[in-house]
């Protein structure tokens, strides 16, 4: 089949990819000259693992165009797959996609076109359409994704569920062609109404962002109150109701889509009467814990105004040079608004982390480089390489042996023992037990 798909960021380019990697003949569009020019020559703008492979197998399949018309005249499915940033208020700004669908049916003249949101975008978006488009032959299809950045690849190709929303069983049979490469695990592809597509993605993104707020409040208690969170999680995960995924403290979510996404399924409630209380609270409780080291930070040092703080991880997660909404990135800043100095290092998100930063802060070519002379180190992002440190040089490196760690990476017992004053996340029993 050949498809169209509008937008070569994230979703859109790894949607294409993949597409194409299964037999389909994919043309992938976007109006930025210099990123098509790069992805032409086989270079991929952003960091995902395995994605430039993936194109390289592809080639020959898929195609990159800034011409929006003649790839929609070319394909009878055009996927759209921009961009649907966060408004002041919560909502979701769809100026991009309204204009990327009003040019497909500029372009598509009388010839039907299977119009298929994968962006993510608010319940009801689908209706909206189809009344703009009443009187076009046009059918509108929702198909949002469930991608996790890092592991993209795989949550493509083989995913846990497909979820499209459609109106006739003429778009049901082309999406279920389209798809059935990556079904053959026997996962199902999920056939419903366009409205309740669109709520399943913000259901579930929701959904997984309490999870994180949860876990992270219960080990703020458990700090407090001596407990283990590790033994705590491990208790009530045992039980058969509860699935153990995502229950792991740290310092709270980032990314393009939870943050963004909550807050949108707050204000559609709120659009039409309903509170939405339960994400209201795992968005703010996230908010303040993205602050959680940095106060840690206060109560230790009494001030941080002229100390030297090394950060590790700058992305949002590993595997990613997303800095969208990062930890890192509102740690850095209140440590440099509260007179810090700051010493960064991230396998693959410097350059992002930079340019998004709205303030000025230093840059190491190696983890422990950034720790020399530093008065603490703070691990902010789980990178591999992070988990087993040689301890004795990074106690030298350090001018104070102070680790804050966002992410319980490091064992407890060795690094307490190797000499460290350490601050973890619903481990602070173990760790003060062992001093």
């Amino acid at each position: 089949m050949k498809i169209a798909v509008v937008g070569t960021g994230y979703v859109g380019l790894v949607a294409g990819v993949c597409f194409a990697d299964v037999g389909h003949h994919v043309i992938c569009v976007d109006r930025d000259e210099k990123k098509i020019a790069m992805l032409r020559e086989g270079r991929v703008p952003i960091y995902e693992p395995g994605l430039e492979d993936l194109m390289v197998t592809a080639r020959g399949r898929i195609e990159f165009s800034t011409d929006l018309a003649a790839a929609v005249r070319a394909c009878d499915v055009v996927f759209v797959a921009v961009g649907t940033p966060e408004m002041p208020d919560g909502s979701a700004d769809m100026g991009p996609t309204l204009a990327v669908v009003d040019a497909i049916v500029a372009s598509a003249g009388s010839s039907r076109k299977f119009i298929v949101l994968k962006s993510t975008v608010p319940v009801g978006t689908a209706a909206f359409m189809r009344q703009r488009l009443a009187g076009t032959p046009h059918e509108i299809v929702s198909n949002p994704e469930f991608l996790k950045e890092g592991a993209a690849i795989d949550d493509f190709l083989r995913p846990d569920r497909v979820v499209i929303g459609c109106a006739t069983a003429e778009a049901q049979a082309i999406m279920g062609e389209l798809y059935e490469p990556f079904v053959k695990n026997g996962h199902p592809i999920l056939f419903m109404d366009n409205a309740s597509a669109e709520m399943t993605k913000y259901a579930a993104n929701a959904f997984l962002s309490v999870k994180i707020s949860f876990i992270n409040e219960l080990a703020l208690l458990a700090d407090r109150l001596g407990a283990d969170i590790n033994a705590v999680r491990k208790g009530f995960t045992s039980d058969s109701r509860i699935n153990p995924a995502f229950f792991y403290p740290g310092v709270g979510f980032g990314g393009s889509c939870f943050p963004k996404d909550v807050k949108a399924l707050v204000h559609t409630g709120r659009s039409v009467g309903v509170a939405m209380d339960v994400v209201q609270a795992a968005d703010e409780v996230n908010d303040r814990q993205k602050l959680v080291l940095f106060d840690r930070m206060v109560e230790h040092f009494g001030d941080v105004r002229g100390k030297t703080i090394a950060i590790w991880g700058l992305a949002f997660k590993p595997r990613t040079d997303d800095v969208r909404e990062a930890p890192a990135l509102y740690l850095i800043e209140k440590l440099v608004a509260s007179g810090a100095r700051v010493l960064a290092y991230d396998p693959v998100a410097h350059e992002t982390a930079r340019a998004a930063s709205s303030v000025p802060f230093e840059i190491t070519s190696t983890a422990m480089a950034a720790c020399a002379g530093a008065d603490a180190l703070a691990i902010v992002t789980e990178w591999n390489e992070f988990r087993t440190p040689d301890l004795g040089q990074l106690r030298v490196a350090l001018k104070t042996p102070v680790i804050f760690d966002g992410r319980n990476v490091l064992d407890p017992v060795k690094t307490v023992r190797a000499g460290f004053t350490y601050y973890c996340i619903g481990r602070n029993s173990v760790a003060r037990g062992l001093a």
